[in-house]
């Protein structure tokens, strides 16, 4: 038995190979586009398609063509976690032999799989509850936070940030690392009362379930006042790494930020001054994950600590 694993695990990669970056990619893509089919649950009124749990019916684990589309969507939503978790495990396995030195990539991969049983076990309780808004909120929460997490993941296994960083002939500046910590909160804050808002909304998952009672213009004008001290610190970060010289791919990571900002709170705008259609929300929760993406990159950026260039070295990568 021994023998036979040591066997299989000699053919595992002992660095980080471009299986393990493909399914790093993967792990972001796929946590994103499981927000985009949780909101596509929501926003066709098929949050109820499959009205229990774990069971899609009392006497079936798939959908019925009796269920009609509202039953396909909501249980190709919870089949997608099937693949994320197959993506996460490929994930461990391939960084098997390298667990020790790159803990901190099989951490990440471990959190991800973790997270799988969890959000089940949440979507669960949605759907028991009847869609309680408060519920939904938490299962979209989480599902943002795995945005992140994958996002860490994706710039570790490229050499962006951690052990395999490239050298910087110097750090960056306390008032960036400490505007990119700005960014990241902020972005937060920001996102949680925008599923706040949401609960208050008209799109529910199912006609019959309520809302969460606030006030709906009420809580829009609270969302978008983090959004403006996000707007605040991205400027602000971008004109002082212009000034300062910081690394390219610090400024690259600011200008990605400020072109998510920029989309997104377009979007949102739209959409509110627009009657909340079900598309513009649909696109405002795709954006979220993009913006939080790209908060991610820039906090993880600004505060990982680079290891210093040879003070007679000429070079700097960026």
């Amino acid at each position: 038995m021994t023998s036979t694993l040591q066997r299989l695990t000699s053919k595992l990669p002992t660095e980080v190979n471009k299986v393990v970056r493909r399914l790093a990619v993967a792990s972001l893509i796929g946590q994103t586009v499981l927000i985009v089919t949780g909101g596509a649950v929501r926003l066709t009124a098929s949050g109820l398609g499959c009205p229990t749990w774990p069971r899609c019916t009392a006497d079936s684990l798939v959908n019925t063509p009796e269920m009609g589309l509202h039953g396909v969507i909501e249980f190709g939503n919870r089949t997608l976690t099937i693949a994320l978790a197959i993506v996460a495990i490929l994930m461990l396995v391939f960084l098997w032999n390298i667990r020790r030195e790159r803990r901190d990539l099989f951490l990440l991969a471990l959190g991800l799989l973790a997270s799988i049983p969890a959000q089940a076990i949440i979507g669960g309780i949605t759907v028991l509850t009847k869609l309680n808004p408060w519920v939904v909120g938490l299962h979209f929460i989480v599902s943002i936070a795995l945005v992140a997490i994958a996002t860490l993941l994706v710039n570790r296994v490229y050499g962006r940030t951690g052990r395999s960083a490239p050298a910087v002939s110097s750090p960056l500046s306390a008032t960036l690392r400490q505007l990119s910590v700005v960014i990241v909160i902020s972005t937060a804050v920001a996102v949680v009362l925008g599923v706040i808002v949401t609960g208050a909304g008209p799109h529910a998952g199912d006609s019959a379930t309520p809302r969460n009672g606030l006030d709906l213009e009420f809580i829009a004008r609270i969302h978008v006042l983090p959004v403006y001290v996000l707007v605040a610190a991205t400027a602000a970060a971008i004109a002082i790494a212009l000034r300062q010289r910081a690394p390219r791919r610090y400024q690259r990571a600011l200008y990605i930020m400020a072109a998510a900002l920029v989309l997104q709170a377009g979007v949102g705008y739209i959409q509110y001054f627009t009657g909340v259609p079900a598309i513009l929300v649909g696109l405002h929760m795709l954006g979220s994950a993009v913006l939080l993406a790209a908060a991610t990159n820039v906090v993880d950026l600004g505060l990982y600590k680079p290891r210093r260039l040879d003070a007679e070295s000429h070079s700097v990568p960026v």
